[in-house]
């Protein structure tokens, strides 16, 4: 797409219909993940030779401010309609014309591996296992792993809309339980009709780890989206911290990317070069860079708003941050 042709601005605008212009069989569009989402809008840029699409929230900014938007959980991606992958340059922001949407600003996750049809800003790191390359795991996590083979835990992968609600459930309490543990945001809470909703989904699989006495000693849902499987939310039980089962459990998730010749989105870390992004660097056989985009619609109101809120270096939109 490139430049814009010279006299023409692609126009962006807000479609009222919780997603489904944007919908499809991938599973952060999927229309089972954007009822979970509680997606609200579509938004559709139209750039003459081709229409991008990407499901959004709209929310009230605090305090008046007016309106902004998020992409759903995960990484749905601004994609062009119809499914296409498309092979042109992305769409510069400043190429469109935001003004009929109403928003202050826009962030949206970029699909995990691209291509990218609007401009993007990297935004960290993601661990990749490549079923094309040489597998990897350290010798100290393949030792954990035999040990508690021996031990007694065992690893089972169900599709999602098949997985039974003893596995859910034992799913929902070590998630929670690795969220009190790290302090979560709310946002990172979800009740018992998400969880329902994203495994009802035909590109999900809920993985589980049993330990020695029955229990779900660690689980994690898998998703399948835009050419890759996700290790999308994980949890371990605060009674088997010590023998470490989600190493068991990426062993499997490895296994069902190579089934699936699929590459294997282990994610990043809280922040760059964290812990968690260094126990994931040990699965992982590439890197590739996290794209998020990052849109001031009205660069005036943006722009009262962040220097009302004071300044916050990396976080957007600015004005947000101090409510983070």
């Amino acid at each position: 797409m490139g430049r814009a042709l010279a006299g023409f601005l692609a126009r962006a605008e807000l479609i009222a219909d919780a997603g489904a212009a944007a919908s499809s069989e991938e599973f952060f569009r999927s229309p089972p993940f954007l009822a979970a989402e509680g997606a609200t809008h579509s938004l559709r840029i139209d750039a003459g030779a081709a229409v991008l699409v990407a499901p959004l929230v709209v929310r009230e900014i605090p305090g008046g401010g007016g309106l902004d938007a998020v992409s759903p959980y995960g990484y749905p991606g601004v994609v062009l309609a119809g499914g296409d992958r498309g092979d042109s340059p992305p769409l510069a922001h400043d190429d469109v014309d935001w003004s009929a949407t109403g928003l202050v600003s826009l962030f949206a996750r970029g699909l995990a591996l691209g291509p990218h049809a609007l401009a993007g800003a990297e935004r960290g790191t993601l661990q990749i296992h490549d079923p094309a390359q040489q597998r990897k795991s350290r010798p100290t996590d393949r030792r954990q792993v035999r040990r508690n083979e021996e031990a007694g835990y065992s690893v089972a992968a169900t599709a999602g809309p098949e997985s039974g609600e003893a596995a859910r459930a034992g799913f929902r309490r070590v998630y929670e339980q690795t969220m009190d543990r790290t302090a979560a945001t709310r946002r990172y809470y979800f009740d018992r009709a998400w969880f329902d909703a994203v495994l009802s989904s035909e590109r999900s699989w809920l993985l589980t780890v049993t330990g020695p006495g029955g229990e779900v000693a660690a689980s994690s849902i898998g998703a399948l989206s835009d050419g890759l499987l996700h290790y999308f939310l994980s949890g371990t039980d605060d009674d088997h911290l010590r023998e470490a089962p989600m190493k068991n459990l990426l062993f499997a998730l490895q296994d069902l990317a190579d089934e699936l010749a699929a590459p294997l989105n282990l994610g990043g870390g809280l922040v760059p070069g964290d812990g968690l992004e260094e126990f994931k660097r040990g699965f992982a056989n590439r890197r590739e860079p996290f794209v998020a985009h990052e849109v001031v619609c009205n660069p005036e109101v943006y722009e009262r708003l962040s220097a009302a809120g004071g300044a916050a270096e990396g976080f957007f939109p600015a004005y947000r941050a101090r409510r983070a």
